[in-house]
């Protein structure tokens, strides 16, 4: 008994299960979850998507307004969703009662002719809102 030592490295106490690493059942969560983000990603972006026209100046962030979009096809859209410029009128004039201080913001393609653009802003002012901002996209550095 004196003269056995112990060997930490026998099979026999270990066993070989601690000789290396499950990494499967790792695998196995990433995958999922890199499953999961690319199904949501695309459904974080929503909005209409609109070529808007670009500025040296920077405006608000997007997270901070509610968003006003003319598509090129002179469609209109309130933050997704597609609004008459009557119902325009009236959804802005109840959110003025509720909010004073409300802003819109206009998101308008650059290829909308302009008397387009100023009939939504006349709409919008109309409503009683008179924080309007204009969303244009900043200039790269060539300068277009």
């Amino acid at each position: 008994m004196a003269g056995k030592s112990l060997d930490f490295g026998s099979e026999n106490r270990l066993g070989p299960a601690l000789a290396e690493i499950n990494i499967t059942p790792f695998v196995d969560v990433m995958l999922v979850l890199l499953v999961i983000f690319l199904i949501t990603a695309p459904m974080m972006l929503g909005g209409i998507d609109v070529k808007v026209p670009k500025t040296e100046t920077r405006t608000s962030r997007p997270e901070e307004r509610l968003v006003l979009t003319i598509t090129r096809e002179r469609g209109v859209f309130l933050e997704s969703q597609p609004i008459t410029l009557d119902r325009l009128s009236k959804t802005l004039s109840g959110m003025v009662k509720r909010n004073p201080q409300a802003a819109v913001f206009l998101k308008a393609d650059e290829a909308v002719a302009y008397g387009t653009v100023m009939k939504v802003m006349d709409v919008i002012k109309k409503a009683g809102i008179d924080r309007v901002g204009m969303v244009t996209e900043p200039v790269g550095p060539s300068g277009s």
